[in-house]
């Protein structure tokens, strides 16, 4: 797509689901540590697993994000399953 094109379409908004596995003893302190990161959004969680979405302007942000999750303690694996792309507008908040 040509920068002309591009410009017209507007900005990619990126959006990501991901599952984060923790020892079962530390999901509180991990469910703690996710609600104060910025953009990210837990949406579920049980039996050591929690849902979040994770939203930015790039999948290597969204990539660098779910690095710094699975290097939390208690962490044992972060998972994207899903990454959706939007294009916003000029002037649209996502």
């Amino acid at each position: 797509m040509s920068e002309a094109a591009t410009a017209r379409a507007g900005t990619p908004y990126h959006s990501s689901s991901a599952v984060v596995a923790t020892m079962p003893d530390s999901t509180e302190a991990v469910m703690a540590t996710l609600r104060e990161m910025e953009n990210v959004e837990i949406h579920g969680h049980g039996g050591g697993k929690i849902v979040v979405v994770i939203e930015g302007k790039s999948t290597g942000a969204l990539g660098e994000c779910l690095t710094q999750i699975s290097l939390l303690d208690g962490v044992i694996s972060a998972n994207m399953v899903f990454e959706h792309v939007e294009m916003e507008e000029e002037g649209q908040e996502p």
